[in-house]
């Protein structure tokens, strides 16, 4: 039987949750256990494909198109652990499929009710993850206990640890040990309280974690395990890390949270973790030997989650390279405003993001203009093509008033297009050309050198695509189309061959980029970066003559 722990949060929102449920699944891995993960979202949104990114940050796609949580980043990026659309659940998700189930007549006619129908549904979600050779299941409920929108999702694994044994059941929860500054000291009463809350549901957890600015004395641990009714070794502090979010498993092992977990599920096949390649990765974080500047134009750069996993993905190509990659992260429209030039010079490459909508996007042209004229290192993604072709078809090709119908629908020249599949479709969610897809890719590209490969595979998240009816124009004015569908009838990747290194595609690579396998893409795009910076300091330097 697989066994099964709940993450649960206390105190305030946004303490960690998903990152530290994804740094216990890879502990776990790293002991050699079959780990599976997945994330409640207490929210009535069917998933969070239509929602602003100021409401919810990124939304991040799977390969079997499913739009989902950010925390499911976190999952992909510290685990193997394979993410389906069953790895998150929202509210809405669960009563779309009871309303469905009622409607067509399955609970013949009996009073639908959150107990036992949506409890039940639930704890079916659950057990969807259990499949054969699979050690441990984590599941993370979102929100905070005493949330009413929550409540079900609790009711639901406090059910699920009766119908399975305790002893296959592990309860943690994460909460927040403040530090009060006039006080001189870290409170514990809130976190008394949290786990009075979830005691009161009848959920009695066996580990805390302690989220903390400060390292929290012997004494305020003792309390929180008498008031708690846990064992003392139980009370694990997470203390706020110095370099980055990738030292929180090494932080957790440290503290002996793994064994904890292995010793009360009785996980008797675990074995001593593997950390060593981890280790090695923190230390080029802690103690990188370059650094590079990249600026990066996106439409949401005040909210740092709506860009997560590109933020992450270009830390893990700045990782392989022994560099820190500092980001200037400029609004768009700020662009538009006071010009590409003064906003970025000095940098040492230009990264263009996706987006939707027309708010900013002639700052993202500008930008791409100033680095194609500049040889500046550019990589576009997803709007990031759109935008990169636009462009060039305005100011190479000469084409006045090229643009997207998503911006201009009236444009003389739609260099970029509705996909046909699209054109019929009325209703925003979970309707676009989402998840995997085949890409084939020119044999001597910037993109088949990067991926050592002439086919891949990879997420795909937009509606628009660069309009065929132009492809011929832009091939003769110089743009190459390095890659498209395996059919050939859809642009994926384009390149300019005579530029230090300018390359936009229509997927997301950023979502399978991980520490210690950097993105292929990523990593030229920051090695091209680097190189640019490397031969400024050369020019630098002064000519010693005789």
């Amino acid at each position: 039987m697989a066994k099964h722990i709940f993450v649960t949060g206390g105190v305030v929102s946004s303490l960690g949750k998903g990152l530290t449920s994804a740094s216990i699944g890879m502990l776990l891995e790293r002991r050699g256990l079959t780990v599976r993960m997945q994330k409640f979202d207490p929210y009535i949104n069917v998933d969070p494909g239509t929602m602003s990114p100021y409401q919810h940050g990124e939304v991040y796609v799977l390969d079997d198109g499913a739009e989902t949580d950010l925390d499911l980043g976190h999952y992909e990026r510290f685990t193997n652990a394979p993410l389906n659309r069953d790895c998150n659940y929202t509210t809405g998700k669960i009563y779309q499929s009871i309303i469905t189930k009622e409607r067509n007549g399955v609970y013949r006619g009996k009073t639908v009710q959150v107990i036992p129908h949506v409890t039940d549904e639930i704890k079916s979600c659950i057990r969807k993850l259990v499949t054969p050779g699979v050690d441990v299941v984590i599941t993370e409920i979102g929100g905070t206990v005493g949330d009413i929108e929550a409540m079900p999702f609790f009711e639901s694994i406090r059910q699920f640890a009766l119908e399975v044994g305790k002893q296959n059941c592990l309860f943690i929860h994460l909460t927040l040990v403040p530090y009060l500054k006039a006080a001189g000291e870290l409170k514990t009463k809130p976190t008394q309280h949290s786990v009075q809350e979830l005691r009161k549901i009848g959920i009695q957890p066996d580990v805390v974690i302690c989220r903390t600015e400060r390292h929290i004395p012997d004494e305020d641990c003792d309390k929180i395990a008498q008031m708690c009714s846990i064992e003392r070794k139980a009370v694990i502090e997470e203390k706020d890390r110095d370099h980055s979010i990738y030292e929180v498993p090494l932080s957790l092992h440290g503290n002996k949270l793994d064994e904890i977990v292995v010793e009360k599920l009785h996980l008797s096949n675990a074995r001593t973790p593997v950390l060593d390649d981890w280790k090695e990765m923190l230390g080029r974080i802690i103690k990188p030997a370059h650094e590079v500047q990249i600026a990066f134009v996106g439409k949401y750069v005040k909210h740092r989650d709506a860009y997560k996993s590109v933020y992450e993905a270009l830390d893990h190509a700045g990782i392989a390279h022994n560099c820190k990659v500092r980001l200037t992260r400029i609004e768009a429209e700020n662009v538009e405003k006071d010009g590409a030039a003064a906003l970025m010079g000095g940098v040492d490459g230009l990264l263009v993001p996706g987006g939707f909508d027309k708010r900013g996007t002639n700052g993202k042209i500008e930008a791409i203009r100033y680095a194609r004229e500049n040889n500046l290192p550019f990589f576009g993604i997803c709007l990031g093509l759109q935008c990169a072709t636009i462009e060039y078809a305005r100011n190479v090709l000469g084409l006045t008033g090229a643009n997207s119908t998503e911006f201009d629908k009236h444009t003389p020249h739609p260099v970029v297009a509705l996909l046909d599949e699209q054109k019929k479709i009325t209703q925003v969610g979970g309707t676009m050309r989402l998840g995997a897809y085949d890409c084939k890719l020119l044999p001597d590209s910037r993109a088949a050198a990067a991926y050592k490969s002439e086919l891949i595979s990879e997420r795909h998240r937009h509606r628009y695509e660069v309009n065929n009816d132009y492809r011929e124009q832009l091939q003769n004015a110089g743009l190459v189309f390095s890659g498209t569908s395996p059919d050939g009838s859809l642009v994926e990747v384009i390149e300019l061959p005579n530029h230090p290194w300018f390359v936009g595609v229509q997927c997301h690579p950023e979502f399978k980029s991980k520490p210690i396998a950097p993105h292929p893409l990523f990593r030229d795009f920051i090695g091209a970066a680097l190189k640019l910076r490397q031969s400024r300091k050369d020019d630098r330097r002064p000519v010693i003559v005789g």
